[in-house]
């Protein structure tokens, strides 16, 4: 699989995504909680590095999500008896996506309490 052509590696990449799309619910929900980020920005009209500030934070969550849901699968696939161990690998997977979630939301509402002050 090494040294594929770019074409082909963002074709692994859109398979990946549209196969976390239909598996998980936990990307589709934060999915749709950043696609109304979008119109709330365009009402609240922020200067443009919060645009970036929210768009960065979206993407790591997104991505934390990507991330979880492939170690979930690779988890399961090695280790399907339940271990607790392997909760505890699962667990801290999907801690960090509510870190950064937890994160996305203080910038959400520092945006916001900039956007009010200013």
């Amino acid at each position: 699989m090494k040294n594929q052509r770019l074409a082909e590696r963002i074709g692994f990449a859109w398979a990946g995504l549209r196969a976390a799309w239909r598996t998980e619910r936990s990307l589709r929900t934060q999915s749709w909680i950043a696609l109304t980020v979008i119109p709330a920005m365009a009402v609240l009209r922020p200067v443009l590095i919060w645009w970036a500030l929210v768009g960065i934070m979206v993407t790591l969550v997104l991505a934390a999500e990507l991330i979880n849901t492939a170690l979930e699968h690779l988890v399961d696939h090695l280790h399907p008896e339940r271990h607790p161990r392997i909760k505890i690998v699962k667990d801290c997977a999907a801690a960090a996506v509510l870190v950064l979630s937890i994160g996305a939301v203080w910038v959400g509402m520092l945006m916001i309490w900039s956007v009010m002050e200013g």
